[in-house]
């Protein structure tokens, strides 16, 4: 298992980076919006730009240090590099594009490595053809070999999907993912799609504006969130604010629209709110359950967080439909026009007969409230 050590400062103009993260896993995931220093940290590694500070350590292997004066070269740090649109030479052949960090090898040596590469990569058949008589996922897979083909101490992947169409980019998610951990390589990519650093990384680092503001674990992360900032830039529908009403170790109580709600306080939660402190959470809109009205009075062992309100908007997402619930409790909703989205698949939606009947009581269980730390 790689070890990375990351702490860099770059200045631009009008931009810095300062950012400080560690990793043992296989493959990090850079994630976070365009313009928040993922790319920046990339070149660093590469050796394509020079921090103005910091260290950068792979393995026992000092890329950089400032203090000490260590600045290997980008051939010194052997780094393959998948490039955002993979840069493939268009005059060269598919062999040819993926063999082309061999040059200073034996012929022998580099047809043996260059078809190697191939086979593993499900190219073979195409060696002669050229890059534009290539499909995305094609050129995808030649960029990769390319990056491959010089067993590279570290890989680099800048938005390795993003050129690709989107049932295209889903069927290569997996297999990305499958020859990332076939090759063993240590590999850091950079991605603004959160389910794209999910599915590909085993741990994932959030930036935000240059700075790290979490990296954790990929499960980690997802549960839980280190601040409501890193909840948003992972687009977590439904973050809410309230009232701390009480709080032990293994429940809170608190006042959100009027209404008392608990929720199970995480065993890893590094803090324990004092009462009436505001407190931020969030829901994720497919854990909020509509109760049947054809079954009776909601059963308070299975119901708990009882609410009621009303379907003032909808967004069909073909298989689900999320619906926007405006509470029936006074005053101002808690996210514009509603207070809660809520997702349902379509069957329960069109069994329900939801697009008729617009009221509907509610129903959260207490571990699907999730505290964000302050």
């Amino acid at each position: 298992m790689a070890r990375l050590d990351v702490s860099i400062v770059k200045r631009l103009p009008g931009f810095m980076l300062d950012a400080r993260w560690e990793a043992r896993e296989n493959v990090v995931a850079l994630f976070a919006p365009s313009g928040a220093g993922k790319t920046l940290t990339l070149q660093c590694l590469a050796g394509l730009l020079r921090p103005d500070d910091g260290r950068i350590v792979v393995d026992d292997r000092v890329f950089f240090d400032a203090r000490a004066g260590v600045d290997l070269s980008s051939q010194s740090r052997r780094i393959g590099y998948v490039f955002q649109g993979y840069a493939l030479f268009p005059h060269l052949t598919v062999a040819d594009n993926v063999g082309f960090g061999l040059r200073n090898r034996s012929r022998a040596e580099r047809h043996a490595r260059t078809g190697a590469i191939i086979a593993r990569l499900g190219l073979s058949g195409l060696e002669g053809r050229y890059p534009r008589e290539l499909s995305g996922g094609q050129r995808q897979r030649v960029a990769l070999g390319r990056a491959l083909a010089i067993d590279p101490a570290l890989l680099l992947l800048d938005e390795p999907l993003s050129a690709l169409d989107l049932p295209t980019r889903a069927t290569l998610r997996d297999e990305l993912r499958s020859t990332l951990l076939q090759c063993g390589v240590p590999a850091v990519l950079v991605t603004h799609d959160f389910a794209e650093a999910y599915r590909l990384g085993d741990r994932i680092v959030v930036y935000e504006a240059g700075r790290v503001i979490q990296s954790a674990p990929r499960s980690e992360l997802l549960w839980q969130p280190a601040s409501e900032a890193v909840a948003r830039i992972m687009g977590i529908r439904n973050i809410l604010h309230g009232t701390v009403i009480k709080a032990s170790p293994d429940r809170i109580q608190l006042r959100w629209r009027g209404l008392t709600m608990e929720a199970v306080n995480s065993p890893t939660q590094a803090y324990l709110p004092s009462s009436e402190a505001p407190i931020a959470f969030f829901i994720r809109p497919e854990y909020v359950r509509l109760i049947r009205k054809d079954r009776g009075a909601p059963d308070p062992g299975h119901h708990m967080n009882l609410m009621s309100g009303r379907v003032v908007a909808e967004a069909d997402f073909g298989t689900t439909v999320a619906l926007m619930i405006r509470l029936d409790e006074p005053g101002e909703p808690a996210q514009g026009e509603y207070d809660l989205e809520v997702e349902v698949p379509r069957l329960v939606y069109e069994i329900l007969e939801i697009d008729r009947d617009r009221h509907w009581q509610l129903s959260i269980h207490r571990g699907s409230i999730q505290v964000l730390p302050a």
